[in-house]
């Protein structure tokens, strides 16, 4: 625990103008932002007496190690920059809104030639209309199933819509009349771009306009006695009614508002979000935080308000926020509407009338949500603490283990060998810190080899780390410096920049800013999948590189025994265990993120081929070239002025390919095995795999996210399929 006068800095030095600030723990890592008109009044309130301050307040600032702060010119630069810097950092100790659930929208793909109807999730694309958000797709797909009668838009995906333009069939929507089939040409695309505006102008709101237009032909077919085309224009009426009946109007005037409201205890809090548009309650959402910092109502609406508007633009922002209590003061968030919106901002507490009528019903559903919230996360809780302290009991620690991480090694007959990491803080998965590993010091099979070439690298990073913020000064590299079992146990950045030196520089490492994100911070308890060896390989190790106070375990699949070092019998833990439990959702998280990286790198090797190995030659021109020559056999047969009359390749890339596909080896023949087919030659398109860490992305088992380090292309095996 710090001491706050220990970093407290003077009273000159702080300016008294707007900006935002930053407080820092031991490791650099920013533990709380936060805005202030007048920075040296608002720091000097966190350096009082620490019997003074709110019980949470007292705990970020002993947990700080340092502050820092950046003036800027206005209090809505300042707004802007602390939202900013809580989306990049993450701090533990800022009011973070948890939502319950991806919510699902209604989305019209505008920016495509043929629109399409769709749900989509998660972060909203340019040119894509949204409508809702909505508590559930199947609400989502019951509207558009009744409006599809009216406005018959595509709905089918990319690879439904070429293949019915290849056979010239449409699909069973354009069969039965929900889809007007541009695929086969029955509309042209501007005609299907009129409906799809319709659709989105009738889900907008503007419905009157649709439904007056419907029965004005409705009459007209019934006096013309042409009664079938009446019948079906009259279902058509039914059925935008019937849509229109899902969303009550609620507001009269035709409103175009969202309402918040805030449900709160000492502990907690819970944010409900309903979103009108035309009078009707189009979408519904619900948030609920911790309060880990003493904040009032209006500054929890503040904070909701960054979140919910704080990447959006145009009508995504309404001329009217319905809100329990202004911000103080509620100028600058005001102007960041406008700002956002491009027009003005009404930002109110309803006094009366529907508009307080609706808010209250809005509170009472932030109300049931905290409620339901604190029932189940006190079951939660309670036994995810009970895991961790059957853990700590049974493995002998001082205390509950708050941080675990866990690796597994995965290959495929000793082929692409591969590592993960996982980390489960509090009992909870921690995805932003996964991480995985290419066994790179040897090739074939060797669990053992494996895992200690895995906890050396990670480890490494850790004390690097420690060593570049001065919290570890061991004046000399851990191991002199010199790679394991003769082999070099660097990362592929350290590798490709050093020529193997087993230490990265600090160049290597992410630089001082205090993102939550690499090796800094150190587990209480390591868990490895497998038995006695394996631990026994993690903890030698942890030994080589002189660290003695992390704990080590291993759970072996077959009996789910726990092992620790150096003793001869496992612990047995009881089958109904929560700590038990806990160990194996951690082994098994580790185990399937293994699987899913090691299944991407096999993929990519068997679609590997000679070309891969040619500089500066991208995907875009490797498909050029197959598309120019047909196949990468015509390709090698072609000369140096062939290659060249390809558009984007060079005299030097021309040679470079020829050189490349000479010394590669023809393979036989590709067969389709299915058919018996022979056929051509085709491309590889394998990328870069020097990549060492990786955050794993959206959907665990997907194709790599975005690389931590990369390095130089390794083991290169060019298949010719």
């Amino acid at each position: 625990m710090a001491d706050p006068s220990s970093y407290r800095p003077k009273p000159g030095e702080i300016p008294d103008s707007p900006g935002v600030y930053r407080f820092r723990d031991e490791h650099r890592r920013v533990i709380y932002v936060g805005k202030a008109k007048s920075l040296r009044q608002r720091l000097a309130s966190y350096f009082q007496d620490l019997a003074g301050l709110h019980p949470r307040t007292r705990t970020m600032v002993t947990t700080a190690a340092s502050v820092e702060w950046t003036v800027v010119s206005t209090e809505v630069e300042a707004l802007q920059l602390e939202y900013s810097w809580i989306k990049e950092y993450d701090p533990r100790f800022n009011v973070k809104y948890r939502d319950d659930k991806s919510y699902p929208y209604l989305a019209v793909t505008m920016n495509e030639e043929f629109p399409r109807v769709q749900v989509m999730r998660g972060h909203k694309k340019k040119g894509v209309r949204y409508f809702g958000p909505y508590g559930h797709a199947w609400a989502i797909r019951d509207t558009v199933d009744l409006l599809l009668r009216v406005f018959p838009v595509r709905t089918c995906s990319a690879g439904v819509f070429k293949n019915a333009a290849r056979t010239g069939r449409p699909c069973l929507l354009g069969y039965i009349g929900k889809c007007s089939a541009p695929c086969v040409d029955r509309v042209s695309a501007e005609d299907h771009r009129e409906l799809a505006e319709e659709f989105c102008d009738f889900m907008a709101g503007r419905t009157g306009t649709y439904v007056r237009r419907l029965e004005q032909r409705m009459t007209e077919a019934a006096e013309e006695m042409e009664y079938e085309r009446a019948a079906r224009l009259r279902d058509d009426i039914g059925a935008l009614r019937k849509a229109m009946e899902k969303s009550a109007v609620v507001l009269a005037d035709a409103t175009d508002a969202d309402l918040v409201a805030v449900a709160e205890d000492e502990l907690e809090a819970a944010v409900q979000i309903f979103h009108v548009r035309g009078g009707r309650v189009r979408g519904q959402r619900g948030w609920v935080t911790d309060k880990v910092e003493e904040i009032t109502t209006g500054a929890l609406v503040e904070h909701a308000l960054q979140q919910l508007y704080g990447e959006e633009t145009g009508d995504a922002v309404p001329r009217e926020v319905l809100v329990p209590a202004l911000p103080d003061p509620v100028e600058p968030v005001q102007q960041w509407l406008t700002g956002r919106r491009g027009s003005g901002v009404s930002l109110r507490v309803p006094q009366r009338g529907d508009k307080r009528a609706l808010m209250e019903t809005v509170e009472r559903n932030a109300q049931q949500a905290l409620v339901l919230h604190k029932t189940k996360r006190a079951s939660d809780l309670t036994t995810r603490s009970r895991a961790l302290e059957e853990i700590a009991d049974a493995l002998g620690l001082d205390s509950a283990p708050l941080r675990i991480e866990c690796y597994d090694i995965s290959h495929l007959q000793g082929d692409d060998v591969v590592a993960s990491m996982v980390v489960f803080e509090d009992g909870l998965a921690r995805k932003s810190e996964y991480r995985r590993f290419q066994i790179k010091s040897f090739a074939g099979q060797d669990d053992v080899r494996s895992m200690h070439e895995v906890i050396t690298r990670r480890f490494r990073r850790y004390l690097a780390d420690k060593e570049r913020t001065g919290e570890w000064s061991g004046g000399t590299e851990p191991d002199g410096g010199q790679p394991v079992d003769g082999t070099t146990v660097g990362t592929a950045a350290e590798a490709g920049a050093t020529g193997g030196s087993a230490l990265p520089s600090a160049d290597t490492l992410t630089e001082d800013d205090g993102r939550p994100k690499r090796f800094a911070y150190p587990p209480q308890l390591v868990v490895v999948d497998g038995g006695a060896p394996q631990v026994a390989a993690a903890r030698r190790a942890l030994e080589e590189l002189g660290i003695d106070d992390i704990a080590v375990c291993g759970l072996a699949k077959r009996l789910e025994e726990v092992w620790l070092p150096d003793d001869d019998d496992p612990v047995v833990l009881p089958r109904s265990s929560e700590g038990l439990y806990l160990l194996q959702r951690v082994r098994d998280e580790a185990h399937r993120f293994a699987i899913g990286y090691q299944r991407v790198k096999r993929a990519k090797r068997f679609r590997s081929g000679p070309l891969d190995d040619v500089p500066g030659l991208g995907e875009a021109r490797k498909q050029a070239l197959i598309k120019h020559f047909g196949s990468v056999r015509k390709l090698r047969a072609a000369t140096v002025e062939q290659i060249c009359d390809v558009p984007g390749v060079g005299r030097r890339t021309a040679e470079a390919i020829t050189a490349a596909l000479a010394g590669a080896v023809p393979a036989g023949p590709a067969v389709n095995t299915a058919t018996g087919e022979i056929m051509d030659d085709m491309v590889g398109t394998d990328d870069t795999d020097g990549m060492d860490e990786v955050e794993e992305p959206g959907k665990a088992g997907g194709p790599p996210g975005e690389p931590v380090s990369t390095g130089t292309p390794d083991d290169r095996r060019g298949l010719e399929t």
